[in-house]
């Protein structure tokens, strides 16, 4: 930021890699311009965020927060318990740290984080990835300077004059060329002659997918096709005591997490995928073939609303 004090940042959120692989790029893009920014990550305990953070080269805290259960009321008791001790916390770390920014880009963590810097004085940005805009970014708009959205229309939750367009961060690592392609192939043990289908269920998993292709799995065996299948971490004992069993056709490749996606797209001919914000975004920017098949199991079904907005370009 300048030879005298080094721009520093806090960048808030997760749960899922659609929160959470957003919010490495922004930080990724940030040290690229300012190479002596100082960034912290504030994400929620026992959270995806708290090994991939770490993992992309940067410091992570965690807070007690988690979100309130739908079904269960009496759970929630805990939940407002949790959310207190995590609004205490962001307070500490806000004051220990003291940022010249934060960002929040959706997830349990940056409702607490984002409303104590606010109320520190500290400038708010939000980035919102999805069509239908998520609960904590609604929340936290108000007081935030300003809201970089991806999709068009979404004065219909923010304030107008507060909406930046700017399309979702995606990962820089994403690229598809004929190099990585082969890369692929070797890394997955493929065969290059066969056509290759990626399923991806999400960071955390699809039972609904995982259950399609477990289904399907006798075509497969007889089809002359290759699956990298991306089962979630949720599933992959279940899954993979399937394989064991021989219920699993030996081309079909499992895993829990692809941590080479600029591999498993650059081998891919056709993706299946849920219809999560950032997913969309890589695969516009790649222009691979997919068929999207939104989770229902999501806020206001933001996921079906993400798919037809990318239909209707």
């Amino acid at each position: 930021m300048s030879a005298l004090k080094p721009l520093r940042v806090i960048i808030s959120g997760g749960g899922t890699g659609g929160h959470i692989f957003p919010a490495i790029s922004i930080a990724n893009a940030i040290k690229e311009r300012w190479s002596d920014a100082e960034i912290l990550f504030v994400g929620a305990e026992n959270r995806m965020e708290m090994e991939r953070v770490p993992a992309a080269g940067y410091t992570i805290v965690g807070l007690p927060v988690a979100g309130f259960d739908r079904k269960n009321l009496l759970k929630n008791v805990s939940v407002a318990v949790k959310l207190l001790k995590s609004m205490r916390k962001a307070r500490a770390i806000v004051a220990s740290f003291k940022p010249d920014i934060a960002v929040g880009v959706g997830g349990y963590a940056s409702g607490p984080t984002l409303r104590a810097a606010a109320a520190k004085g500290v400038p708010t940005v939000l980035q919102e990835q999805n069509s239908y805009a998520g609960v904590t970014n609604k929340m936290l708009a108000q007081k935030a300077a300003k809201i970089c959205v991806a999709y068009e229309g979404m004065e219909r939750f923010f304030p107008k004059e507060k909406i930046v367009l700017t399309g979702n961060p995606t990962r820089q690592d994403l690229v598809v060329s004929e190099e990585n392609r082969q890369k692929g192939y070797t890394y997955f043990g493929l065969n290059p002659e066969r056509k290759t289908i990626l399923l991806v269920g999400g960071s955390l998993g699809a039972r609904t997918l995982n259950e399609s292709i477990i289904g399907s799995c006798s075509d497969i065996q007889k089809s002359d096709v290759q699956v990298i299948w991306q089962c979630g971490k949720y599933y992959f004992k279940e899954m993979s005591d399937l394989k064991a069993q021989g219920r699993i056709p030996g081309n079909v490749y499992l895993f829990d997490f692809l941590s080479r996606m600029d591999y498993a797209y650059s081998v891919a001919d056709l993706v299946i995928s849920r219809a999560g914000a950032g997913s969309i975004s890589e695969f516009s920017l790649l222009g691979k073939p997919v068929i999207l098949v939104p989770s229902t199991n999501v806020a206001e079904d933001h996921q079906t609303q993400n798919a037809m907005a990318l239909v209707k370009r």
